[in-house]
């Protein structure tokens, strides 16, 4: 069994339930914070996820950031060389929705990789008289940037592990191919 380390940034908008996801993903979905805090500094929780049919796991280390502009340029540093990246949004705001791409910059500026694995995470979904981000739209812009898109709802505890889980699965296959590249050079 193989155990795979992956630095993850997980950004977007302040109050879009970037924290809040990791939480429940962490717990397995046994654990729903109840009161809102506002996150200040860089949060890493540490996640092991068997990757199914390999025997490997990868841990991902979540580095929940802080959505507003002046806490984010005090942590941006730590943002160096991530592995992955899962960019959140609120699918009733559409200003979220649309600073998704100035969250992808900053991350893709922190990287020499020229692949990154990625997510785009619509949450939220338990508000949909409130949607503002329609599936499409969100599905559409994800595949132009070469990331997956879910739909998830933290309240409801609806998809929360899938893009985590998905994450995991990307970086455990883009590790794979760089193996195979690697020793067909030998």
């Amino acid at each position: 069994m193989g155990k795979l380390s992956a630095k993850c940034i997980v950004a977007g908008d302040s109050t879009v339930g970037k924290s809040t996801l990791i939480q429940l993903f962490r717990s397995d979905g046994s654990h729903f914070p109840k009161n809102y805090s506002l996150t200040t500094t860089m949060d890493v929780i540490t996640k092991t996820v068997q990757i199914p049919d390999s025997g490997d796991i990868v841990e991902l280390f979540l580095c929940d950031s802080p959505g507003k502009a002046m806490f984010y340029e005090m942590t941006e540093g730590l943002w160096d060389q991530p592995g992955a990246l899962c960019l959140v949004f609120d699918v009733t705001s559409e200003t979220s929705f649309s600073n998704c791409g100035r969250w992808l910059q900053r991350i893709k500026s922190k990287t020499t990789s020229p692949y990154l694995p990625g997510v785009l995470v619509g949450n939220k979904t338990d508000l949909s008289g409130r949607r503002a981000v329609e599936k499409i739209q969100a599905e559409e812009w994800a595949a132009s940037h070469g990331l997956e898109y879910f739909e998830t709802s933290a309240k409801e505890l609806e998809n929360f592990d899938q893009p985590f889980r998905a994450l995991a699965k990307s970086f455990h296959r883009l590790y794979q191919e760089r193996v195979e590249n690697f020793k067909s050079l030998l």
